[in-house]
């Protein structure tokens, strides 16, 4: 039996038990892929620590943002072939025949299955994609770098182009961490004006540096929605990364009549909404996940032509219970990836 290092999830209240597993044989439509990077998400946070009302089942792999080459694959791939370089995604494949996924909106499908939850991940020197569904990383690009925009990346492209803003409008991104830093980038290359708001200076000096044209630190101003409308009229549409609850209605406030919020952020708690101002404002609340597969070939094009890099750290796979640590404390900036061939062979 061949055997490879993953990161396994035995138990919600313990550390993941980096160690010695089998390596899969690719199934029909299925590709078999040596890992070489994996980005870290807060969701692994949450798949890790069984957060979610439906709980993903131990022992499992986490882990939804790799990329690697393809070293095998199954019957009936047509699609990628050995030596390709792919990545795996939130969602790992759907059933394909639903009207969500025959219309284009698989990421609704309710048959879907979602890598490092249901099915095993990429915190593993070898992973399974389906052939049907895998992004296909652009040729030329650093693997570690494209790692953050399949999922991280993706989710706040298909957030912005939701907020159904125009180039020239206002865009708040609230929440700069893994997606907002990203998220600013790719308003700027779709040619929105960016508000970034968080609670740390560092961060909000990240927005800027990618584009933003203002930062709003919440903690130094008495209102921060009072802020954002005296600065720009209001915004056009609102983008929520944050976790925090009190962002929700912050960035609600902050829109101009007619505006757009859109949710991608998962706080532990609901959040108001005055339904008053809502309708005489005219305003639309949206939630969004992640993104489908034309959606994903944008995002990676924005990256592939230099649009959008994101900001990380490389540590290697042994650091995954210390990575996974410091993003339950909010100390990662930008995106940390795992360097899983490292570790390993």
């Amino acid at each position: 039996m061949r055997t490879m290092q993953a990161a396994v999830v035995r138990s919600f209240t313990r550390d993941l038990d980096v160690t010695e597993v089998a390596i899969p044989e690719p199934g029909p439509f299925q590709a078999l892929v040596r890992v070489e990077y994996s980005g870290v998400c807060h969701t692994d946070v949450h798949a890790a620590r069984g957060d979610w009302p439906v709980k993903p089942v131990p022992p499992f792999v986490p882990g939804h943002e790799g990329v690697g080459t393809v070293v095998a694959v199954g019957e009936g791939v047509t699609r990628v072939a050995v030596g390709d370089r792919v990545g795996n995604a939130w969602l790992a494949t759907a059933c394909g025949a639903c009207a969500y996924c025959v219309s284009g909106r698989e990421t609704l499908c309710a048959q879907q299955r979602n890598s490092g939850y249901s099915i095993d991940g990429s915190f593993a020197e070898h992973m399974l994609v389906d052939s049907r569904y895998c992004p296909i990383v652009p040729p030329g690009v650093d693997p570690a770098a494209a790692a953050p925009v399949l999922c991280a990346g993706v989710t706040v492209y298909k957030g912005l182009k939701v907020t159904d803003t125009r180039p020239g409008e206002w865009v708040l991104v609230s929440g700069i961490g893994g997606l907002g830093h990203l998220a600013v980038q790719y308003a700027v290359a779709m040619g929105r004006r960016v508000v970034a708001v968080d609670v740390d200076d560092t961060k909000l000096d990240l927005a800027l540096k990618h584009g933003a044209e203002v930062g709003v630190n919440v903690r130094d101003v008495d209102d921060p929605v009072a802020h954002v409308q005296q600065l720009t009229g209001g915004v056009h549409g609102a983008l929520v990364t944050a976790v925090d609850a009190r962002a929700f209605p912050q960035a609600v406030g902050s829109l101009r009549p007619g505006g757009t919020v859109v949710l991608v952020g998962l706080p532990p708690a609901a959040f108001p909404l005055d339904i008053v101002s809502t309708v005489l404002r005219g305003l639309t609340v949206r939630g969004s996940i992640v993104g489908t597969r034309v959606d994903m070939a944008e995002a990676l094009d924005f990256f592939a032509r230099g649009k959008v890099s994101p900001t990380f750290t490389v540590r290697p796979l042994s650091d995954v219970n210390a990575v996974l640590h410091e993003l339950e404390q909010g100390r990662v900036d930008g995106r940390v990836v795992l360097d899983v061939a490292r570790d390993g062979s």
